[in-house]
């Protein structure tokens, strides 16, 4: 052991560490910190892991503890009470904590700029950002927040805002002294959030708490012949090193097809480099990692197979024994034949999209202990209820002996929809009946969950002289890679929304989900639908260039209205005007130019296609007055719980600060997957029809009276049809959602503004509508022209977060976003959804503008060549050199 003595936040601290340690891990682990957070290290790349170190901000991670020896170090716990009040309130009225990892540094970050510049340039501003990244936020509501804080300073009573910008249209939105539907009421717990007061799974601990680490497959495909743990188990401060033969019940898991083992057995085949062989179980995380590089595994090699092309053809080697094809979704309607013959102009294109990571600021970790009978498990995953599924089919339990908690959720965007460190987690403190917490590095974490998928597509679409759609061929085929997970279904919403928010008249559409040696592919924001819009807009620019039509008129000409069918079929109701209202709402942007791209979106609320859509929620009253809200669902930085809180209210008219809500795997409350802003329509209407009935009782009594009482809220959606069911009206999902976007450039390149306007239905707080846009818009110019994740010969390229091309805040233009309210007739108070369709149209919009540009069509992301023209250059805050 050696010894540091520094000052902590005006405090001599005197602590002892393992050599290998670095600032970080002495901060959270010897010192008791948890407000610096753990993104990246050793990489340097997120911020999450600022401190303050003689009051020049620091990464921590890439600082070793000798380097700090008498010197001091200040992180948000060591601020005056005064500054963390303006910190925390400058972040909750700006909406600039959503999932909250990233938030405590840089809200450090803030403080010390503002301590050296008390009044900072929006472009100051941006530089301090460079350090950091957020993939919630999109970075406006981060800046607004520095207005805010710098005026709260100049004088902590102004209630004005001092934002740089607010760029948003919001419908109906109260003040922030509002609390029920239509309030821009701040975000459930966010003051928390800002100071790094909000606990992550990383920073729980239990006494006698252990540790544990993966030991990964090296090859895409290879046979493991031998595995020896023997050297690991006999390593310092080493409790167990579990194999596959140590998993009681079923060793494969998954959401749709059990096709992923949780480890390899010896004999077995990889699938892919994210595979695991075993979990080393130590004191200390440190010892659990240094101890699995002495297991030992022998391989046999195999080619990978990588191509989803070649994958599907007869002969390919298997992927899985059932062969390489995981799912084909198909469906057809009308003469499309006949009406491509008839059509005066038929374009044919092909279009590729690229594999994205998600880029979720808080890794994978769970913490799992036994409790008597049962085992009590601490996710961060996007589902408790799938999660317990699986758990108990791993240990052999029965479903009601695990109980799942959500802790937190920095952040997932659909990565955290699959079962990861959970199962090892539950697996370890059920044999050892210890508490033991598995946590991911940043490279293990981009090399354990699913990617967007890469969609290889192909376009046959007819047109007659206006402009008017008359048929359309889409074929598309997507890399799934090793495992299910959701690909199927991602491959399916594909196709479902080929033809895009367009009335079509005859459509031919087959999807193919294909099994590689790849890193696997699943859920990722926006589900199939982003790679379709860029595809079909593609072709409706394509089409009004060749017809001589106004880009924004040929999509007026052709968007869905009511009584027309969508691509499946499905005819579209009333609140199908939202479409029409959201391109009249952006045709300013795109009119003034000089150079824009336009583009439209549509995108599905909940699952659909024939799955029972169920949402759950259950009020506990109290001692005291207060009321205990849980829901199945995951609150993941979307504001759900927030959401909840204000139906709530608006029911039953208790004040919000007297509600406390969380997420659980009780039966009463269960929910599928957090997915497609299902939470938000589901749960909302659930919660609503508990809250009546706790008014109904109030009418009666006070809430003192009914201290104990349970009330039940259910909302399930039955209606919806597979794609291509043999009946006469499909109605494949509940509700849709709608968008336009104009990207505007200057005539020289530079993107100068997005207009992004969105029909969400009902706004249930306008700002967090707006916030979840911003971030998707975000998302949608990096997976435009910098994200991707390219792996050779089924190997990543990178494990590098710095190499994903996540934007930075000085790359990201201004947005404006504007909030379209053409209420649903199915989803709860009027809900359609915000959190997926924010980036559907973005790429497509980009690739848009370029064309107007140079009048040269782009049809496969990302635009790497474009991203110099299109973005400004960022230079990454220089961190003080180590002595």
């Amino acid at each position: 052991m050696a010894v540091l003595q520094f000052t902590l936040n005006g405090e001599t601290s005197r602590v002892e560490y393992q050599e290998g340690m670095t600032l970080l891990d002495v901060l959270r682990e010897r010192c008791g910190v948890r407000s610096v957070k753990n993104g990246c290290a050793p990489q340097g790349v997120c911020g999450c892991c600022t401190v303050l170190l003689d009051q020049r901000p620091v990464l921590a991670c890439l600082k070793k503890p000798e380097h700090v020896a008498g010197r001091s170090v200040r992180t948000l716990e060591g601020l005056g009470e005064g500054e963390r009040r303006l910190l925390a309130r400058s972040f909750s009225e700006e909406n600039a904590a959503q999932c909250g990892f990233c938030t405590p540094g840089i809200a450090l970050r803030l403080h010390g700029l503002l301590e050296r510049n008390p009044e900072p340039s929006l472009a100051q501003v941006r530089q301090a950002l460079a350090g950091h990244l957020c993939r919630c936020t999109g970075y406006k509501s981060i800046e607004r927040a520095a207005g805010r804080l710098a005026a709260l300073r100049r004088d902590p009573s102004d209630s004005s805002s001092d934002s740089h910008a607010r760029g948003a249209h919001a419908p109906g939105a109260r003040g922030i002294g509002a609390q029920g539907i239509g309030a821009s009421l701040p975000r459930y717990g966010a003051e928390a959030m800002a100071l790094g007061e909000k606990p992550f799974v990383a920073d729980l601990t239990r006494p006698g708490m252990l540790h544990g680490a993966l030991v990964f497959g090296p090859h895409p495909r290879a046979r493991l012949l031998s595995l020896d743990g023997e050297a690991a188990r006999r390593a310092p401060g080493v409790e167990a090193v579990l194999l596959a033969r140590d998993i009681p019940g079923r060793r494969h898991t998954g959401l749709v097809v059990e096709d992923w083992p949780l480890m390899m057995e010896e004999g077995e085949m990889s699938r892919c480099v994210g595979d695991v062989v075993a979990v080393v179980v130590a004191r200390t995380e440190l010892e659990a990692r240094r101890a699995r590089d002495l297991v030992r595994c022998e391989w046999d090699p195999l080619p990978p197979v990588t191509d989803p092309l070649l994958a599907s053809m007869p002969g390919s080697p298997l992927v899985h024994e059932g062969g390489n094809v995981l799912e084909t979704c198909a469906f057809s309607r009308g003469d499309v034949e006949g009406a491509l013959a008839r059509s005066a102009e038929v374009v044919i294109m092909e279009f590729a999209t690229q594999r994205v990571e998600h880029a979720f600021l808080e890794p994978e970790c769970c913490l799992a202990e036994p409790r008597g009978r049962c085992l009590r498990v601490f996710s961060q995953g996007q589902g408790v209820h799938d999660d317990q599924r699986q758990i108990a089919s791993l240990l052999a339990l029965d479903p009601e002996e695990v109980e799942v908690e959500l802790v937190s959720n920095g952040g997932a965007f659909g990565g955290k929809e699959d079962l990861s460190v959970q199962g090892h987690a539950a697996l370890a403190a059920w044999l050892l009946q210890r508490p033991v917490r598995v946590a991911l590095s940043r490279e293990e974490s981009l090399r354990l969950h699913p990617k967007r998928h890469p969609i290889r597509m192909r376009y046959e679409v007819g047109a007659d002289r206006e402009g008017r759609l008359m048929a359309a061929r889409v074929r598309m085929v997507g890399d799934t890679g090793a495992y299910a997970s959701v690909g199927g279904k991602v491959l399916e919403r594909a196709a479902g929304h080929s033809c895009g928010p367009y009335r079509v008249e005859a459509v031919d559409v087959e999807a193919r989900a294909v099994y590689t040696n790849n890193p696997p592919c699943g859920a990722m924001r926006g589900f199939g639908v982003n790679q379709a819009a860029f595809a079909m807009e593609g072709v409706m620019d394509e089409l009004a260039w060749r017809l001589g039509i106004d880009r924004w008129e040929i999509r007026h000409r052709n968007v869905l209205r009511p009584g027309d069918r969508f691509a499946t079929g499905q005819r579209m109701t009333e609140s199908v005007r939202g479409l029409e209202r959201c391109l009249e709402a952006v045709r300013p942007a795109y009119q003034r130019g000089p150079v824009a791209g336009i583009a439209c979106g549509i995108k599905n609320t909940g699952i659909g296609n024939g799955v029972v859509d169920t949402g759950r929620v259950r009020i506990r009253v109290l001692q005291g007055g207060r009321l205990q809200i849980h829901t199945g669902f995951t609150e993941m930085g979307q504001g759900l719980f927030t959401v909840l809180r204000q139906v709530v209210h608006q029911e039953c008219g208790v004040p919000v600060a007297d509600m406390e809500v969380g997420t659980l795997s009780d039966p009463e409350v269960l929910c599928g997957m957090t997915t497609a802003s299902r939470a938000t329509a589901l749960a909302g209407a659930a919660a609503g029809e508990a809250a009546r009935k706790l008014a109904h009782d109030l009418e009666d009594a006070s809430l003192e009276d009914l201290a104990g009482r349970e009330y039940l809220g259910e909302f399930l959606c039955t209606i919806t049809t597979a794609p291509g069911a043999p009946v006469e009206e499909p109605v494949t999902h509940m509700t849709f959602s709608y968008a336009a976007q104009v990207v505007e450039m200057e005539e020289g390149g530079g993107i100068r503004r997005v207009t992004a306007a969105h029909d969400v239905g009902r706004a249930i707080n306008p700002a967090s509508c707006v916030g979840q846009i911003e971030g998707a818009l975000h998302m949608g110019l990096g997976y435009a022209l910098s994200e991707d994740f390219p792996c050779t010969g089924g190997r990543p390229d990178s494990l590098l977060l710095k190499d994903c091309g996540v934007l930075r805040a000085a790359e990201t233009p201004d947005f404006e976003v504007i909030l379209v309210e053409e209420p649903d007739e199915i989803g709860g108070y009027g809900v359609k959804g915000v959190g997926e369709i924010g980036l559907v149209p973005t790429a497509a919009a980009v690739a848009g503008a370029l064309r107007a540009l140079d009048g040269r069509a782009r049809t496969v992301l990302p635009m790497r060549e474009d991203r110099a023209r299109c973005l400004p250059r960022t230079t990454r805050t220089r961190e003080e050199p180590a002595p």
